[in-house]
């Protein structure tokens, strides 16, 4: 098992915190991201889900700096559960484990703190096969070291992630964590690759990123003229018009729990087994996603939204460095 490795039923994602090309992030949003923390960790929502690559230009490792900062200034119930998790990137110029374990010091340099849980970003098995033995076994060094509490990958299909297992427990290092894009709009990785039942035969838990579909899912965009710029809007006039009888059921079944679309879809990622970790640039988004504990959705509406979900003629666009 990894060493006493909190992981809430639901997580937060910190993409946003430091990213200004698709996020619109600046350093005036630090106080209201001080909030969000201190609002998830005082409700039970202390894993939080950063990236040494998250930032742009000369933000770079913001997310992980803000992340420091907040966790140290918290001083309410909870603090003792708080779980940092980073992803480190499979960066071209990392070819050696050493490098690997230097970004994880890197990683906790930034973040004033030992990490919690430390993730491979991605496989490089797409592209360059021969760079990702090293790189994962800079990972396992890390965990035989003491220096992590337990170890995750990001972006592995079944197929990799049994190697990758079967390797990993010859040196002892067991493998907590898997996180895939998943969400009504992203079912691929659970119904056609069946990770979940991989995950569960090896006892790794199943984390789901983007889970409200980079927004999509929040009804909040139904209307055309409330699309944002750039490549989320491009992508958004793409889906809209074919998720709309899912967007109605999500509506019809929130309206019938006094609950929220974003509720709704963030439960059923809970149904299906997995911890999704739904980002928050507000107090008021990190609210209504707390929303979505305390309350299970019903194995008919489950079933419902499933349908609809299958139904979906264009999905979100998966990520392109996940693996079979």
């Amino acid at each position: 098992m990894s060493r006493g490795l909190p992981l809430s039923k639901m997580g937060c994602g910190t993409w946003a915190w430091g990213n200004r090309l698709l996020w619109g992030y600046d350093e005036s949003m630090d106080g209201q991201l001080q909030a969000v923390f201190n609002c998830c960790v005082s409700q039970g929502v202390t894993l939080f889900d950063t990236g040494d690559s998250y930032g742009t230009g000369r933000l770079a490792g913001r997310s992980e700096l803000l992340l420091g900062q907040f966790s140290r200034d918290y001083e309410g119930m909870g603090k003792d559960q708080i779980c940092i998790a980073t992803k480190l990137a499979a960066y071209p110029w990392r070819l050696t484990r050493s490098a690997m374990r230097s970004a994880c010091r890197a990683s906790a340099d930034r973040l004033g703190r030992p990490v919690d849980l430390v993730q491979m970003h991605w496989s490089t098995a797409n592209y360059a096969p021969w760079q990702e033995r090293p790189l994962l076994e800079g990972l396992a060094d890390l965990y035989e070291q003491g220096l992590v509490k337990g170890v995750g990958l990001s972006n592995y299909g079944p197929r990799q992630l049994r190697s990758v297992h079967q390797r990993f427990v010859q040196r002892g290092v067991p493998i907590a964590t898997l996180q895939v894009q998943y969400s009504l709009l992203s079912t691929y990785p659970i119904t056609t690759l069946g990770l979940k039942e991989t995950c569960d035969e090896l006892g790794i838990r199943l984390i789901a990123y983007s889970p409200l579909g980079l927004g999509l899912l929040t009804g909040k965009y139904a209307d055309s003229k409330m699309l944002p710029g750039g490549l989320r809007g491009f992508l958004f006039r793409q889906l809209l018009p074919g998720m709309r009888p899912l967007l109605d059921g999500l509506q019809a079944i929130a309206t019938s729990r006094t609950k929220t679309m974003a509720q709704v879809a963030l439960n059923w990622c809970m149904a299906k087994g997995t911890i999704p970790i739904p980002g928050a640039k507000t107090l008021s988004q990190a609210q209504e996603n707390i929303g979505a504990l305390g309350w299970q959705l019903d194995p008919g509406e489950v079933a419902e939204l499933d349908q609809l979900a299958a139904r979906v003629d264009r999905k979100m666009v998966q990520n392109i460095f996940q693996t079979q």
